[in-house]
């Protein structure tokens, strides 16, 4: 049995998007699941759109979320070029053979001809095809066409009363007849060739044997059948995987949040969690479990587990797996993840003076609120910013006995500040003053803090060492108490 290999190819007019990464993560695990192998080649036929630089962040995107591939446009390969604008030899060369056999011809249709076409196959409620009408011209008609200077396009002539079927590998058995399919491009006017006929002759050359692309790509597959028949190529098993649609169920847009990869890992998702996210996209593992690392993932899928039907994409979904693998994070992995965050933040300077322990405490206590790396700036507010007091909390420091609770805090605060001196220190006031715990954790945390739930209270303590508890409990009593 041929070793199986798989492509992902996408076109550099901008960064990579959800719905292309997720294709890109199941043709790389169906690979690796396979003990296969993975290209990764660059349709930039789009000269006007194309861009080096969208090409770069697309590579450093797959890279980012642990995609690798053994032959592509950075990584060379015996079946290279890479990039289609390289291969344009290559193309030309399968054009004459079609021309040579007669399964393609030369078209000088102008644009008010064709829409002219158009407009009267709509009248009769008929599918909007080409006629065929070059397909008849005389070589002498062919040549005064160009001595009027008309650039033809090169036309596959699509055979007539024929049904072509493609046994897809997650839809199942779909059949297509060339009677609703007019003779359609494969050559530009200006010599580039178009998606479906350069697809074809990359895929054959490069030896790729499944196909695993989105389903929108589905309506292509007739014409990427007839070509592979007319040039005697090998037709590869093709698998057209859902849409992905947002929450509202419309097919995923701007407006649904940020779409591309690197809006994502600017945000501070972790490259593991959107593997696990978008694994989910359309493959379901057996078993119940969703937070999955990525070797877990690599070792269950199979194109049988893709569903036909649309993937969702939820955002709190999403988040809740990210805020799962935070959580996963040795410390100093965490701690590493987060400091770039911090540098760029109003605090920098702040969490500069932090000795390392301390920066390690601050870490410690707000990791689990942690849905994105970039959270920790909007939480890192509460150590390092001014009290700002929720009412409840005013309610609590209003009651019974918070001064003198606040007062026994700092008359015996520890020598050492460790976190577990000052937890036994907050057991030694509730035994003094004979009170539950919440008696005395709750109005010191509003004193502190101004908020009536949050991180662990040693913790922040530790952080802010005497002199700053010392300071935010005489601003509570004096600004905000009057007691």
């Amino acid at each position: 049995m041929k070793k199986i290999k798989v492509r992902f190819a996408p076109s550099p007019t901008g960064p990579l998007h959800i719905g292309g990464a997720r294709s890109a993560l199941f043709n790389y695990l169906f690979a690796v699941s396979n003990n296969g192998e993975m290209v990764l080649r660059i349709e930039d036929t789009d000269l006007e759109r194309s861009k080096r630089e969208y090409e770069e962040e697309i590579i450093e995107s797959l890279r980012w979320l642990g995609i690798s591939w053994t032959e592509g446009v950075d990584v060379g390969g015996d079946n290279g070029p890479y990039r289609q604008t390289e291969r344009l030899d290559i193309y030309r060369e399968y054009v004459e053979k079609l021309l040579e056999k007669g399964l393609a011809y030369e078209c000088f249709c102008s644009e008010e001809e064709l829409e002219k076409e158009r407009q009267e196959f709509l009248a009769k409620g008929e599918m909007v095809r080409y006629s065929g009408k070059c397909r008849y011209l005389t070589p002498e008609e062919r040549e005064e066409k160009k001595r009027q200077g008309i650039k033809p396009v090169i036309r596959f002539k699509v055979p007539e009363n024929k049904v072509y079927v493609v046994n897809d590998l997650v839809r199942g058995k779909v059949a297509f007849e060339t009677n609703n399919i007019g003779d359609f491009i494969i050559v530009k006017s200006d010599g580039i060739p178009t998606y479906n006929f350069a697809v074809v002759i990359d895929d054959a050359l490069m030896g790729i044997t499944h196909v695993i692309r989105a389903e929108e790509h589905l309506s292509n597959t007739p014409r990427q059948l007839m070509l592979y028949e007319a040039l005697n190529f090998k037709v590869p098993e093709f698998a057209h995987i859902s849409l992905i649609l947002g929450s509202d169920r419309q097919k995923m847009s701007k407006r649904h949040g940020a779409t591309s990869l690197i809006q994502y890992r600017e945000k501070g998702y972790l490259p593991q969690a959107m593997y696990n996210f978008l694994a989910l996209l359309g493959w379901s593992p057996e078993g119940e479990e969703e937070i999955l690392i990525p070797e877990a993932i690599n070792k269950a899928f199979s194109l049988e587990r893709v569903s036909k039907s649309p993937a969702v994409f939820d955002l709190d979904k999403l988040n809740h797996i990210n805020q799962q693998h935070i959580k996963m994070l040795d410390l100093d992995s965490l701690k590493d993840l987060l400091k770039p965050y911090l540098d760029k933040s109003a605090y920098s300077a702040k969490v500069a003076e932090l000795s390392p322990e301390k920066y390690e405490l601050l870490v410690l206590a707000l990791r689990d609120y942690l849905v994105c790396l970039s959270d920790i700036v909007e939480h890192a507010s509460l150590v390092f910013e001014d009290i700002e007091y929720e009412e409840g909390a005013l309610e609590i420091l209003r009651g019974e006995g918070v001064r003198e609770v606040l007062d026994e805090f700092i008359n015996g605060y520890p020598e050492t500040e460790e976190v577990g001196e000052i937890k036994q220190h907050l057991k030694s006031i509730t035994k003094k003053l004979k009170l539950k715990p919440k008696n005395v954790f709750m109005p010191l945390r509003c004193a502190l803090t101004g908020k009536t739930h949050g991180p662990d209270l040693p913790y922040l303590i530790s952080i802010w060492g005497k002199d700053e508890v010392e300071r935010r409990i005489n601003v509570t009593k004096d600004k905000m108490l009057g007691i």
